[in-house]
């Protein structure tokens, strides 16, 4: 049986779902994109919901017309954090076993594990989790505690693989190789292509879990089959970057090395002139 999950840093449900911006509306079709995939599994990062029960619901609510054969499950930022940060949410079919549901505290510094970073699903036969992983901030204020962050989260990948197979998606914020970004040269001192978060990655994959998309698509740079772009983030700031295909790559699907092998499609998923994060599919 062939299984579909998709993995979208959303950048804020309540602006996707119920904004009035042309941008909204562009957030909107990328919704329904996924929808239309079918997947079996969504999970979304950056939700920024916050402790507003009724606010939350009502987004939540509006979430769920397009999902009505799901099962949500959500982790929010709470104190000492700030509220309406970061946050992550997972969507599964009703359909599926009913998976085991964790929220993972794994050590990190500061209040990263408040910030509601990271969800798990623990099925029978495997473990779906998701990331938002911290940014290392402007002028890379957090890039010391974004390392502890690193080497937490591999030993919880690698704890999760010593009992099954783990399919680990997210927003990881960093740009592997340089084949990962449009303009390698004059980003090597950036937030999410510096040499400690390039080396944190390479230890992850290093630790027995493989770079889905590489397996597939090899060393594509720039572009993939068919002129597709292999970026996965276009900054907003830039009105021509996904024009240009002047992107990162930083939004993955990883599996354990064993089960890398039954991976048919890892990529981007089209959102047309949106900018920002591009939702990436896993079939499986």
């Amino acid at each position: 049986m062939v299984h579909t999950l998709v993995s979208w840093n959303i950048d804020s449900l309540n602006a996707a779902l119920l904004g009035k911006s042309s941008r909204s509306a562009l957030s909107l079709k990328v919704v329904e994109t996924i929808r239309d995939l079918g997947p079996d599994v969504v999970a979304i990062q950056e939700t920024k919901l916050n402790g507003d029960q009724k606010k939350s619901a009502g987004i939540l609510k509006a979430l769920m017309r397009y999902f009505p054969d799901y099962q949500e499950v959500d982790r929010r930022s709470e104190a000492p954090a700030r509220t309406g940060y970061a946050g992550t949410l997972m969507l599964y079919r009703k359909s599926l076993p009913e998976p085991t549901v964790t929220r993972p505290r794994i050590g990190a510094p500061e209040t990263m594990d408040d910030e509601g970073r990271m969800l798990t699903l623990e099925f029978p036969d495997c473990f779906v989790t998701t990331v938002y992983t911290p940014n290392s901030g402007s002028g890379l204020v957090r890039l010391k505690p974004r390392g502890v962050w690193d080497d937490c989260y591999r030993r919880y990948l690698q704890e999760l693989d010593a009992r099954k197979p783990v399919l680990a998606c997210g927003d990881f914020n960093v740009a592997h190789e340089e084949i990962d970004i449009a303009n390698p040269a004059s980003n090597h001192h950036s937030a999410g292509f510096t040499d400690q978060e390039r080396e944190k990655f390479g230890l992850l994959l290093d630790a027995g879990f493989t770079d889905t998309f590489r397996k597939i698509h090899g060393d594509a740079a720039g572009f993939y089959d068919d002129h597709r772009s292999v970026y996965t983030w276009f900054a907003q700031r830039a009105p021509k970057s996904k024009i240009n295909n002047s992107g990162w790559r930083i939004d993955y699907w990883l599996t354990s090395n064993r089960i890398a092998d039954q991976v048919s499609t890892s990529e981007p998923v089209d959102t047309g002139e949106r900018q920002d994060h591009l939702p990436i599919l896993l079939r499986i």
